[in-house]
């Protein structure tokens, strides 16, 4: 295929984006992780699936980066999970020399590749692939309002019993209990939810999507969401790798949008084949715009944590 996508890490998230990425025939994967013979009985083991599945892309497993040279994209998952009990903030230190190291590495290897971020705490880890990698903003971006809209929309299709390819949701913001759903740009067909529910119906919905990833991780005990996340990831890298120019709601570095500067928020945007080609900026009213800022200082709180981290 002329398309190459290399996914760090090979645990279930990144081992299910390679997947996703393969079965629906957008590129040749590389899955790349420090633990010997996982990527590459993953990656055989995809192979293997292969004649079924009816695609002809082809799988790599790898314990070091050479295999992932000249990629056009990189999906980075790797750092350790949530446990119950475990907020996104408490993974930063860990987390964050894990994605330094993994950055370092694929810069060298794909200097111009679109870095796709899901490791935890999501903008923080973006932060420091976009610091280390030395790449331009648009080429730097985290997977978050794809999964957490996606959450939103599973939960209005649930409540009023329709289909999900109805439904469209933005959640904006940071990638954690601060994000902020936006019931009002909200549809089903094109009719806003709030013509169709109660706000009490909404407000649990909303506060269950923000809550998503702790449900599903309080749910298993041993790990976290990753049939969701890879898709999510997925969907983002398709728009990339076809130009498509899908405006999804991604965590984007933002300079002066929204009031926002130097920091990665959740925003809607246009994805095309140099990554991030225009942050969308819709209307908001007074008490969005103050969830979307207190969401920001959140997210300042996790960049002055990684300063001290660093110091």
């Amino acid at each position: 295929m002329d398309k190459k996508v290399t996914v760090v890490g090979a645990g279930n998230v990144g081992a299910t984006a390679a997947q996703r990425l393969a079965e629906k025939e957008l590129c040749d994967v590389v899955l790349v992780d420090i633990i010997e013979g996982v990527p590459q009985g993953k990656a055989l083991d995809l192979s293997e699936a292969a004649p079924i599945e009816k695609h002809d892309a082809h799988l790599t497993g790898s314990n070091d980066y050479e295999a992932s040279k000249g990629s056009d994209v990189v999906i980075i998952t790797a750092g350790i999970p949530r446990k119950p009990g475990m907020s996104r903030d408490d993974l930063i230190s860990t987390n964050a020399g894990i994605m330094k190291n993994v950055t370092e590495q694929i810069a060298g290897m794909s200097p111009d590749a679109v870095l796709i971020i899901v490791s935890n705490p999501l903008d923080a880890m973006c932060q420091v692939a976009f610091d280390t990698s030395g790449f331009p903003k648009q080429r730097v971006i985290g997977m978050a309002g794809v999964l957490d809209s996606a959450r939103f929309r599973a939960f209005i299709s649930m409540e009023l019993n329709v289909s999900v390819e109805n439904t469209h949701a933005f959640v904006l913001g940071g990638h954690g209990d601060t994000m902020v759903p936006l019931p009002r740009y909200s549809t089903v067909a094109g009719i806003p939810i709030t013509e169709l529910l109660p706000k009490d119906r909404i407000d649990a919905m909303v506060e269950r999507t923000a809550n998503g990833g702790a449900e599903i991780v309080g749910l298993l005990k041993t790990g976290s969401a990753y049939y969701a996340p890879a898709s999510a990831a997925v969907e983002m890298a398709e728009s990339i790798l076809k130009d498509k120019k899908k405006i999804l709601p991604c965590a984007a570095y933002l300079e002066g949008e929204y009031g926002i500067n130097d920091l990665f928020i959740g925003v809607p945007v246009k994805l095309g084949a140099t990554g991030i080609e225009e942050v969308i900026q819709i209307d908001l009213t007074e008490e969005e715009n103050a969830a979307l800022q207190k969401s920001a200082a959140a997210v300042q709180e996790l960049k002055e944590l990684l300063k001290k981290l660093k110091s």
